[in-house]
């Protein structure tokens, strides 16, 4: 199964994007919210908060802390 370059989400098989760029990295996506996060306005997953990036970050924080 992939997980969306962006949010971090599992897709089940058969649903989703995918693009392929020229140097043969491949992307994929669960939706257009989160082609157009990380590509058209360039925002990183880690400072959006409902991404599962975003959230482990936070949850390691209050580990810390």
């Amino acid at each position: 199964m992939a997980k969306c370059k962006f949010c971090g989400k599992e897709l089940p098989v058969g649903t989703g994007k995918v693009l392929i760029k020229n140097d043969g990295k491949m992307f994929y996506f669960c939706s257009n919210r989160c082609q157009k996060n990380l590509l058209k306005l360039n925002r990183k997953p880690r400072n959006t908060k409902w991404t599962e990036e975003h959230q482990a970050l936070k949850k390691g924080d209050k580990q810390q802390a």
